[in-house]
């Protein structure tokens, strides 16, 4: 399909969210008219004062239960292209259909809302995960699009309430993909749009209120970083990044781009906790003099820490134009969250 050009509509789900916030920014700055779904109509109260200077380009619409038959129906009519980033994401579900079920429920309703709204929509961007794509193991892997995160899924089938909240939630993300994947496998013949689905890991920036606040990857950071939770032994464990602000605009840029269409993975690199720890003592006492940080033995830490999360970026430097040099890097994206931090008095 065509390249969704500036000016037409773009409707963002979950438009207060983590993700979302950002996805909506960043489509305005590009010029495109943003239709946002939230709960409740309260919920658009700060995103009218955030975006109050594209305030006539930006509508918001509530929708208050995604997993209701028809939820989207109506905020789907007169849409050019969607960024579904509504699914919940935390590690405290008890039962495993709290975050399952408003994840597939959620994607395939809109699915289906897209499908019935007839042939003005030309894409559809699903925000997946990385943890959709990799599993857990004991040794460095390099993951990319072919890879699937299926033993999360028969973990909570074999342990349901019993399995980590963790993998609750990996199970989540890559139920939620496989099922927008098949949605497209069966109706093939019935739709007209491209489906693009953006897997990135922790996103690492963003506004936030308080701590309490935060999504659930930042305040990991916070709490980690700034307060110190994590022992030395742990913090050469981590995962994979990457900046909001470059999920935010890998978004834009699979609906800018015709040639954009499948799974592509978003992520800046890999990283054990001790550089995020390293990259903030670089920067202070001048931006954020008064937390406490670990006492870490970086020479230690450094040669005994193991990257095991690695992700081929290579479909999205082909069909978004996202190269490495691209992404924020590490020291930046510290530095642009402790000023905000600081500006908010923590």
């Amino acid at each position: 399909m065509p390249a969704v050009q500036p000016g037409s509509k773009v409707l963002v789900t979950g438009a207060n969210g983590f993700v979302a916030v950002w996805v909506i920014r960043k489509l305005l700055e590009a010029g495109y008219l943003v239709r946002g779904t939230i709960r409740s109509s309260a919920k658009g109260d700060h995103l009218r004062e955030v975006f109050k200077d594209f305030i006539d380009r930006l509508e918001l619409v509530v929708v208050p239960d995604i997993i209701k038959d028809g939820a989207f129906d109506e905020a789907v009519v007169g849409i050019d292209a969607i960024e579904h980033v509504a699914s919940p994401f935390h590690f405290h579900a008890n039962d495993p259909a709290e975050l399952i079920e408003p994840a597939v429920k959620g994607t395939i309703g809109l699915l289906t809302s897209a499908m019935k709204a007839g042939p003005r929509i030309q894409r559809v961007v699903i925000t997946s995960s990385t943890a959709a794509v990799a599993r857990f193991t004991d040794k460095p892997i390099l993951f990319n699009e072919d890879d699937w995160n299926d033993p999360s899924i028969q973990e909570v089938q074999d342990k349901g309430r019993d399995a980590p909240n963790i993998i609750k939630y990996f199970a989540s993300k890559t139920l939620a993909e496989r099922a927008a994947w098949q949605f497209m496998k069966e109706h093939q013949s019935s739709i007209q749009w491209d489906l693009v689905t953006i897997a990135p890991p922790y996103p690492s920036l963003n506004e936030i209120a308080d701590p309490s606040s935060a999504n659930t990857s930042v305040n990991e950071w916070y709490q980690t970083v700034l307060r110190s939770s994590k022992t030395q032994d742990e913090l050469k464990f981590g995962n994979a990044w990457v900046d909001v602000r470059d999920v935010a605009l890998a978004h834009v840029r699979s609906i800018q781009r015709s040639e954009a269409v499948g799974r592509i993975i978003v992520c800046a690199g890999s990283f054990v906790w001790y550089e995020w720890v390293n990259a903030v003592h670089s920067l202070t006492p001048s931006i954020y003099p008064s937390t406490s940080y670990p006492q870490i033995d970086l020479a230690w830490v450094s040669s005994s820490a193991i990257h095991i999360f690695k992700f081929d970026t290579s479909r999205a430097v082909n069909l978004l134009g996202i190269t490495q040099v691209d992404y924020i890097p590490i020291e930046e994206c510290a530095r642009d969250m402790l000023v905000d931090f600081k500006s908010r008095g923590w």
